[in-house]
């Protein structure tokens, strides 16, 4: 059974961790290796359970990283005026249209 399945009561409380996000990401290293599995098999209908769980877990990580401070890049300040600048690409499109 997945760790992301926590009993209601213990919900919010449970400590995130480097182990933890790790047992997870091994969990659906796993689970990608049986969903290849069955497809390769030819069992399409039995992976559908493995790739819910997938899902879940993705879903759980990715909201651990949203919420996590240390995801805020170093140079934040210098990548905002970047992405406002055209690239050379874009500028040269734009001419031909």
């Amino acid at each position: 059974m997945s760790i992301v399945f926590v009993p209601k009561k213990l919900r919010g409380k449970a400590k995130i961790n480097q182990e933890t996000i790790q047992r997870l990401l091994d969990e659906n290293d796993q689970l990608v290796r049986c969903i290849t599995e069955y497809m390769q098999k030819g069992r399409a209908v039995e992976c559908v359970q493995y790739q819910q769980i997938l899902h879940r877990n993705i879903v759980y990580l990715a909201t651990i990283a949203d919420a996590s401070p240390d995801n805020i890049p170093p140079s934040s300040s210098s990548t905002s005026s970047d992405t406002s600048a055209p690239t050379p690409a874009m500028s040269g499109r734009e001419g031909t249209r």
